[in-house]
């Protein structure tokens, strides 16, 4: 008797379904470039710390009953720039970078910026899509704004320029071009210009390691 499918067939078939579910997995966490100011902005929770354990922990059901695994990183915080009065003690994320898991040198040695979103329970959650920097790679203007002028242009919109020309739609836009004139994230303007709201309501990028003195603040024109 002829069998309808061949094994050969078979197999190709489940080839190509693992294929699909890898490339979809592969694709599953995709994020949108941020400019440093705009990601301490976004965040509920901005700190400089260090990660001195690690360990994966059960963290609820799925709808299928399916227990879900995170990492959940122990950390010993330096500094707190942004959120709740108590410090932080522990950081958790998904288990893989496919779902947007982050992964963090444990030996205790290295210090980094970690920003992330606060969870109900208190618990602070990390995402590849957060701006996690190690701290010895951030500009010394990058470390100043965490500490304040950050938080000056929060009520201030950095727009990504997709490409040339582009401009400003309204007067509180600072206009964000290091992908395009320099082909990467980490450019001049996210490693040392802020986004600085001025009294007029524009808001306007400042250069400079001191805070905005009240002439520029004042100014008429962006």
């Amino acid at each position: 008797m002829k069998m309808p499918f061949s094994i050969n067939g078979i197999l190709c078939t489940l080839a190509l379904l693992v294929l699909w579910r890898a490339e979809e997995l592969a694709e599953a966490c995709s994020c949108a470039p941020v400019h440093p100011q705009q990601a301490f902005c976004n965040a509920d929770v901005v700190i400089r710390a260090k990660v001195v354990g690690e360990r994966e922990v059960d963290s609820g059901n799925d709808v299928y009953g399916n227990p879900i695994k995170r990492i959940q990183y122990e950390v010993k915080q330096i500094k707190m720039f942004k959120g709740p009065n108590q410090d932080i003690e522990a950081v958790f994320t998904a288990p893989v970078s496919a779902v947007c898991g982050v992964t963090l040198d444990v030996n205790g040695k290295k210090e980094y910026l970690i920003s992330g979103k606060a969870e109900a329970d208190g618990r602070m959650h990390v995402t590849l899509c957060d701006y996690i920097m190690p701290w010895d790679s951030l500009s010394n203007t990058q470390k100043k704004g965490l500490s304040q002028r950050y938080e000056m242009g929060c009520e201030c919109k950095i727009v990504r320029c997709p490409s040339l020309p582009c401009e400003i739609s309204a007067p509180e836009e600072c206009l964000w071009t290091d992908m395009m004139i320099e082909k990467q994230v980490h450019g001049r303007q996210a490693s040392h210009y802020a986004c600085v709201k001025r009294a007029d309501g524009s808001c306007s990028w400042y250069r400079g390691v001191a805070s905005p003195k009240k002439e520029f603040l004042d100014a008429d024109d962006p």
